[in-house]
């Protein structure tokens, strides 16, 4: 196994740089979680943000580390990490995140790192330390998140609509915006518990390269599980309002009803992959629950055309990131 040459301070340095993309997630998925109840006007911005961080980490309490398994032993042998893959990964994952949250991109945060890992990790030693089931199972969730986001909130929206096509329009309203609330809040937990952990899984991966854990510990040390929740939950709490307008307006305009739908649709796709271990997109799964309860109410009021190149960064993302961290990689080399 490869040790870090680094030493304590090289170390603490590459788990700030984690608790950094660990904050930027945060900052650039807020809009995963509170897009919907802030475009129907359940919340204001700063009421939204608040509650999506609070319940972002109270996920500490409620999922176990399955994702976190994947990402620090799942993806990559974890003897062929050192500190060059480390940096590579974050620095790759990191810069297409900024990229994308300029451009008001809604992609994805764990695909950014999934790639970065993967990236540099070819760089330093090819494809063969590729853990290819744990790759092959996230790759395959770009699409099925979505899609699973997509079908089950659009049959939310069907039901609910069956359920109350006797109820006034003003009922209905007034109702889901009590409702959305729960929905939005049970989003936010599953968006907690699901990205925090990959977090975990890097740093997890740093400190089993470094000597400080054991591949076969079934845990990683407490310290790190409570940083990485609290950094999610501090990067939400600042927000990402560009990717909020995309996410809450510019797909299709939404009503309490349909974001009560979409949420919880999302929710239930992302609890079912946290329980799996599987690290989904919480980008993926509530953009595609916005489209099916948008393509239920009217498949002409969805921007189509908007759909495409989201997708199109979706593709892009793992790639891309992996180019990025690969580069890093052998700056690294020159650094440290």
């Amino acid at each position: 196994m490869d040790v870090l040459p680094l030493g304590l301070w090289g170390v603490v340095l590459l788990v700030a740089l984690a608790l950094i993309f660990d904050f930027l997630n945060g900052f650039h998925d807020a809009a995963n979680s509170i897009a919907t109840v802030v475009s129907t006007g359940v919340l204001k911005p700063q009421q939204a943000v608040a509650f999506a961080a609070m319940f972002n980490v109270i996920a500490v309490f409620v999922f176990h580390l399955s994702v976190a398994a994947t990402v620090g032993k799942g993806i990559v042998l974890p003897q062929v990490v050192d500190q060059h893959v480390i940096f590579g990964a974050l620095v790759g994952a990191i810069a297409w995140n900024v990229i994308t949250w300029w451009f008001g991109i809604p992609s994805s945060s764990s695909h950014a790192l999934i790639g970065g890992i993967v990236g540099a990790t070819i760089a330093k030693a090819g494809a063969g330390p590729l853990v290819m089931g744990g790759v092959l199972k996230t790759v395959a969730f770009i699409f099925v998140s979505p899609l699973l986001g997509y079908l089950l909130g659009s049959a939310m929206m069907v039901v609910v609509s069956w359920l109350f096509r006797r109820a006034s329009p003003l009922r209905v309203d007034n109702f889901f915006r009590r409702a959305q609330l729960v929905s939005a809040g049970l989003y936010s937990l599953g968006h907690g518990g699901n990205d925090a952990q990959k977090t975990i899984g890097i740093i997890w991966l740093l400190l089993i390269a470094a000597g400080s854990a054991n591949a076969r510990d079934a845990m990683p040390p407490v310290w790190v599980i409570w940083a990485c929740y609290l950094a999610i939950g501090l990067g939400t709490l600042f927000g990402g309002w560009r990717i909020v307008k995309t996410m809450g307006q510019r797909i299709t305009k939404l009503k309490p009803v349909g974001g009560f739908c979409a949420e919880t649709g999302g929710a239930a796709t992302l609890f079912l992959a946290t329980a799996l271990g599987v690290p989904v997109s919480t980008t993926h799964t509530i953009t595609g629950a916005i489209f099916g309860v948008g393509s239920v109410r009217n498949a002409s009021a969805v921007r189509w055309g908007l759909a495409g190149n989201i997708v199109l960064a979706w593709v892009f993302t793992i790639p891309a990131a992996a180019f990025i961290a690969a580069v890093f990689y052998g700056v690294s080399l020159g650094m440290f």
